[in-house]
């Protein structure tokens, strides 16, 4: 039998030593056919020499270094929020909560003669002190794309008291003292979408971008130095594989350094059509990808009306979509109610609320929770069809505060945007009882010297916090009973040991978090 030579240059990382401890290690291993072993032998013995050798590999992984290990997850200093499972290892007497958004009020009635039941498709953009406010206005109901159609505006100084200027830019019902930014463009005005062009070195003259257009139109795209004044990128569409008969939305993803949009189709399953969402992407706002469906995992699929995908503004690499949940069919109101409420007869046939969906960039969607995340109100105007429809995009109105926005009373004369309120961070949170739970997280890696929580306890509630290493053993200094109980109910509060909260000597290791929790909320983390 001979000795045999395997080449591990393109297995193993050129790390100072380890081939040739590699080399060190397998130099007495022999070939039962007497034959050189060279890694791409076919043979039966080829394959048992290889065998031992996948073992060897896993056997010198420690020394490799951990930089080559996918199971850990590099957070860096960015700001996580428990939206979903993505660092959740386990939970013991703890919860994955969704938390509701609170109800503050009309924010926005749809109440000017060219605006009116059928006003819809709103987007809400924080442009620095300024909060501008986007949306079809349409008095009757007509078809898709039709003349009626115009997109109209509003703003506010603090995103809740707003505005509509007398822009006079268009005549619209034989006035131009009106809040219209775009008229007698149809039919793109059926689902005008803008958005405000994050990508670095964008032109003042394309800072706002939009989409809008129908199937048979395609997605036109628009530009604008102001947000009032628009123009055509090119006359023919940008993407035109698409049913688009919805809000399509586009965001520039710093995270994926591209142009994204997630727009409206159709997909058949089991031999029905359910409404769809599907993605997009680009370089240059132009020239867009082969579209590619949207994934749930195994999450039973629903019609979802509008996506509204935008990147959290706290955290961009995370999206997050309030989408409007569709129930074809399932009436609520009798002739009699419809009738008492004055909702046009074609808009009481279905109902619809709305829920939450995140995602981490890619054509998947998390939909961690299926329940409502805003359900219909009291009272038979809140059960028309396409109400409690949600608006593009979730803003800070305050410190500690956000806000969404969510149309009500649909196809009614007193149709209206309602602002809904969450503590900053506060989609979600792991929730542990008054009994207790904890939480242990994936092995991650961070940077940075703190660790920054957003979190709610009850006056006896609290929560300790150890810091383990990969394989869930206390890291000295940082044991839960040397933990500083945290108390309270704040945004950004520091986690402290008994001796400090340094924490710069773990940063780039492999580490997890061990959290036990009495009565509270953990919303979000980072290190920094």
């Amino acid at each position: 039998m001979q000795r045999f030579t395997f080449e591990v240059a393109s297995v193993i990382p050129a790390k100072a030593g380890i081939q040739d401890q590699f080399r060190r290690t397998t130099s007495g291993i022999q070939s039962p056919l007497g034959s050189r072993f060279r890694g791409n032998d076919k043979t039966l013995a080829g394959r048992k020499v290889l065998g031992c050798l996948l073992i060897l590999l896993a056997a010198l992984q420690p020394l490799i270094g951990a930089g080559s290990d996918a199971s850990v997850i590099d957070i860096g200093s960015r700001l996580e929020l428990f939206v979903d499972g993505t660092l959740i290892d386990r939970l013991q007497g703890a919860q994955l909560r969704l938390n509701h958004p609170v109800d503050a009020g009309i924010a926005l009635k749809f109440d000017r003669p060219w605006e009116g039941a059928f006003s819809g498709y709103v987007t809400v953009i924080k442009d620095g002190p300024t909060y501008r406010l986007y949306y079809r206005c349409l008095p009757v109901a007509g078809k898709d794309g039709n003349e009626n159609e115009a997109t109209c505006y509003a703003e506010s100084t603090d995103g809740i008291e707003w505005t509509k200027p007398e822009l006079e830019i268009y005549e619209l019902m034989g006035t131009r003292k009106n809040n219209v930014v775009l008229a007698h463009s149809a039919p793109f005005t059926h689902n005008f979408s803008p958005m405000l062009d994050a990508r670095p070195g964008v032109t003042a003259a394309e800072r706002f971008k939009a989409l809008g257009g129908t199937k048979q139109s395609g997605l036109v795209a628009f530009v604008s130095t102001d947000g009032l004044h628009w123009k055509k990128l090119r006359e023919q569409a940008v993407i035109t594989q698409g049913y688009f008969d919805s809000q399509n939305v586009s965001f520039w993803s710093e995270a994926e350094k591209q142009y994204v949009c997630y727009f409206r189709t159709f997909k058949t399953i089991a031999g029905q059509g359910v409404r769809w969402i599907t993605r997009t992407t680009s370089k240059d706002f132009l020239n867009w990808s082969e579209p590619v469906d949207m994934s749930f995992g195994g999450a039973p699929p629903e019609h979802l009306y509008t996506n509204q995908t935008h990147p959290y503004f706290r955290a961009p690499h995370l999206y997050v979509g309030i989408a409007a949940r569709f129930m074809p069919g399932r009436q609520v109101l009798t002739d009699e109610q419809a009738r008492a409420i004055n909702v046009d007869p074609g808009y009481f046939k279905d109902c619809s609320d709305n829920v939450l969906l995140t995602s981490r960039g890619g054509n998947h969607y998390d939909r961690t929770f299926m329940e409502a995340f805003v359900r219909p109100g009291m009272g038979p105007e809140n059960w028309t069809s396409r109400t409690n429809y949600p608006a593009l995009n979730v803003v800070p109105t305050g410190p500690s505060e956000m806000s969404l926005f969510v149309q009500h009373r649909y196809g009614q004369p007193t149709h209206h945007l309602r602002r809904y309120t969450l503590r900053t961070d506060g989609f979600a949170s792991v929730n542990a009882p008054y009994q207790g739970g904890e939480l242990i997280t994936k092995p991650f890696r961070f940077t940075g010297r703190n660790l920054v929580i957003n979190f709610a306890t009850s006056a006896p509630g609290g929560l300790r916090f150890e810091i383990q290493d990969k394989d869930r053993k206390p890291i000295p200094g940082y044991a839960l009973d040397q933990s500083v109980e945290v108390i309270g109910n704040e945004i950004e509060r520091r986690v402290s040991w008994k001796d400090g909260s340094d924490l710069s000597r773990l940063a780039g290791q492999p580490v997890r978090l061990r959290v036990v929790m009495k009565d509270a909320d953990l919303y979000a983390l980072r290190f920094r």
